[in-house]
């Protein structure tokens, strides 16, 4: 693709709609890392986060928003298509790397190639001035630009720079700006600490570990209580960001004329969190505030995240692609969406296919590789010192039996179903309850049609996997290749 990808575009459209370019609103994103709804306006107690109150108190939340995917690269490679990752080949995370490439089906383009393509200026960085994040230079590669992290060949010309400043008088930005989020804890207990440490200085006080609940299928182990703290004073630190650059669009007369959007781009990393299709690791806040926006409005409909991609195309004037998978939940005809669906797939050296199903009552989830423990060995998850203490206090055989039995299981159900709604956590599988047959049935249904209608592309080739491994394995980590010889033996096994 590369510099072609550009070039195709078609240059009738382009004079047609750089032309009334100026008058379109500028488009922020807010697009944070490893964070689930825990903000004020969400319910969260613990902590206050008056920036993105804000955004929500001038705007619209949507509280049933769902990702596509619960890991960073398949999501993002949804998002900046409007796509499923599963449609477009993208759902493998941090595919592609290797010798074996993948590119975007015919048709399929990046939402920064349409606005750079109708006059827009796009970029994509921290969204304040020298790419400072908190006083501290961002650690983000490509001359400041923001984290893009797509399973695709892309070309790098779709951004302009990593800030607006400088675009031209009178012409209107596309802004993504990414924020480390969840990720600003680290993933050790002495980073947590430090993160606390930090909040204690710059915010005035820090989370008492104390003061956390945690989800009944945790312990109450001071590890993990600092971490949950921690977390939340991430939240906190991220909530302070946001204010910092909503505070730079009012100074520069640009915030009414500007369409916001805020955003995560997965739920907390966790052992039933991030990567994994609970409520814990799909659902994320979204909020939208700017002009034509409804002010205080609260949205209970289900949402998933790839409609932000139609959103942004409606706003801008540009049409939306009838192949595009995402819709703009902020048409005046617009339809609710019935269900919305999610899938999780390889992790970095760690084979998995999930998919899911949820409606306004029920979350119907697939497993795959049901002979495959819950926690599969993964380098990345078990260098955290959250998921090292889960399998310590297993090992030593101090988990209850609720935790036994969704966290360290070594085979998992085929199907799962929860009544979502009143389950808060996902603790109680009714797949097997003859009174939810019916349901467990249509919704299974509704998941094969799903899958069969967006061409889903199902597990990986061999010939990827190994040349995505051969990367990995390349980074020095003797834990990961372990795993992959533990996976191909679990293939030639059947499970």
């Amino acid at each position: 693709m590369k510099s072609r990808l550009l070039a195709s575009l078609s240059l009738s459209v382009c004079l047609a709609t750089a032309s009334t370019a100026a008058d379109r609103p500028n488009i922020l994103w807010f697009v944070v890392d490893d964070m689930s709804a825990n903000f004020s306006c969400y319910g969260e107690t613990l902590i206050e986060t008056p920036a993105v109150d804000r955004l929500a108190r001038e705007g619209t939340r949507f509280t049933n928003a769902y990702v596509t995917a619960p890991v960073c690269s398949p999501c993002r490679s949804a998002l900046i298509t409007g796509m499923y990752q599963t449609s477009i080949g993208a759902h493998q995370h941090r595919s592609g790397r290797g010798t074996e490439k993948i590119v975007l089906p015919e048709g399929v383009v990046p939402i920064p190639a349409l606005m750079k393509q109708a006059g827009y200026y796009n970029c994509i960085g921290s969204g304040l001035p020298g790419g400072e994040v908190g006083g501290k230079k961002g650690k983000r590669a490509g001359g400041g630009l923001g984290k893009t992290d797509y399973n695709f060949e892309w070309d790098a010309a779709l951004y302009d720079g990593p800030d607006w400043s400088k675009r031209a008088d009178g012409q209107p930005f596309f802004m993504q700006v990414q924020l480390a989020g969840g990720k600003l804890r680290g993933g050790t207990d002495e980073a947590a600490t430090k993160l606390s440490e930090r909040a204690a200085a710059e915010l005035g006080s820090a989370v008492s570990p104390d003061a956390v609940t945690l989800p009944p299928y945790y312990p109450r182990d001071p590890v993990l209580l600092r971490d949950w703290a921690a977390y939340l004073d991430s939240v906190r630190f991220t909530d302070r960001l946001v204010g910092q650059v909503i505070a730079r669009l009012e100074q520069e007369g640009i915030l009414d004329e500007t369409l916001v959007v805020f955003m995560t781009d997965h739920g907390i990393s966790h052992a039933r969190g991030k990567q994994f299709l609970y409520q814990e690791g799909t659902h994320v806040p979204f909020v939208v505030r700017g002009p034509g926006v409804a002010k205080g409005a609260v949205r209970d409909d289900l949402i998933e995240h790839i409609d932000l991609a139609a959103v942004t195309l409606a706003a801008a004037g540009l049409p939306i692609p009838q192949t595009m998978q995402g819709r703009n939940v902020l048409a005046p005809d617009y339809r609710p969406r019935d269900a919305v669906f999610a899938a999780r797939d390889r992790c970095d050296e760690t084979v998995e296919r999930i998919r899911s199903v949820r409606t306004g009552e029920f979350l119907y989830i697939r497993n795959f590789y049901p002979r495959r423990p819950h926690l599969q060995p993964n380098a990345y998850k078990d260098g955290k010192s959250i998921v090292q203490t889960l399998r310590a206090l297993h090992e030593a055989g101090r988990l209850d039996p609720l935790s036994e039995s969704l966290l360290f299981a070594p085979e998992r159900p085929a199907e799962e179903l929860y009544e979502w709604q009143r389950d808060r956590w996902q603790v109680r599988n009714l797949a097997g309850d003859p009174a939810h047959r019916e349901t467990l049935e249509t919704l299974r249904g509704r998941l094969d049609q799903w899958i069969a209608e967006t061409k889903d592309r199902g597990p990986e080739t061999d010939a990827m996997y190994d040349s995505d491994m051969k990367v990995y394995v390349g980074k020095g980590n003797p834990e990961v290749e372990k795993n992959i010889a533990l996976m191909k033996q679990w293939a030639a096994e059947g499970r």
